[in-house]
């Protein structure tokens, strides 16, 4: 048995985070997939906020995606998936933090809103949030694939799967990324190609119908609570 285990659900974009950064970071892990529709009794125990993904490392058991993967990458050094500077790294967790502040809560916002007078004013917040990245995301010589150019970094591993899922927005809600955008739509397609990304990936069928629940206002799992609040 590995000593690394992820506790997951397929279907989670936050879950596939860790999953992706375990996969680029090299290392051997077990997966325990739980069924989010029928947790078993014993995952409240290792899962305070009654989600996924879980990181256990021998005695260490690790909870919320984005720290997960800061503690994977200080425990397993190499390679590293944060940049050299400090200066680069506090511009690192910044943009990490936008994400899961600004777009993801706005991105199930918008499909749980069935009021429709209510939803221009999400779609507005994403659209702004888009140009936003798209305008001051970048370092200023950006040259690609990644957020900070040739170096993957877990600001890419944060952003990526909601951004995998994008077609969710567009089939409900018909909102996309701008056309605009030229430099995210760049970045959207290199990670799409990354091999931890297609490991890890489902195509916009499977996300569809995973998000059918969110769309029609029946969802009812912790994430959708939390985001109605």
């Amino acid at each position: 048995m590995s000593q690394l285990q992820l506790i997951q659900a397929e279907e989670c974009p936050f879950a596939q985070r860790t999953h992706m950064c375990l996969l680029e970071k090299g290392l051997e892990f077990e997966r325990i997939e739980i069924d989010l529709n029928d947790k078993p009794e014993w995952f409240e125990d290792v899962s305070p906020y009654s989600k996924v993904p879980v990181l256990k490392n021998e005695n260490d058991r690790v909870y919320e995606s984005t720290i997960i993967n800061e503690y994977l990458n200080e425990v397993f050094t190499e390679p590293s998936l944060m940049p050299q500077s400090p200066a680069d790294r506090a511009a690192a967790r910044t943009w990490v933090d936008f994400d899961n502040v600004r777009f993801v809560p706005a991105f199930y916002r918008l499909l749980l809103e069935q009021d429709q007078s209510k939803r221009q004013f999400i779609v507005d917040r994403i659209i702004t949030n888009l140009t936003f990245l798209e305008q001051h995301g970048f370092v200023n010589d950006w040259s690609g694939p990644y957020w900070f150019g040739e170096q993957m970094s877990l600001v890419d591993l944060a952003m990526y799967p909601h951004y995998e899922r994008i077609a969710v927005l567009e089939k409900y809600r018909n909102v996309g990324i701008p056309e605009s955008c030229i430099r995210l739509k760049e970045w959207l397609a290199a990670m799409h190609e990354r091999k931890s990304a297609k490991v890890t990936a489902h195509d916009d069928a499977y996300h569809i119908e995973a998000y059918s629940q969110y769309a029609d206002g029946s969802a009812s799992g912790t994430t959708a609570q939390d985001m109605r609040t």
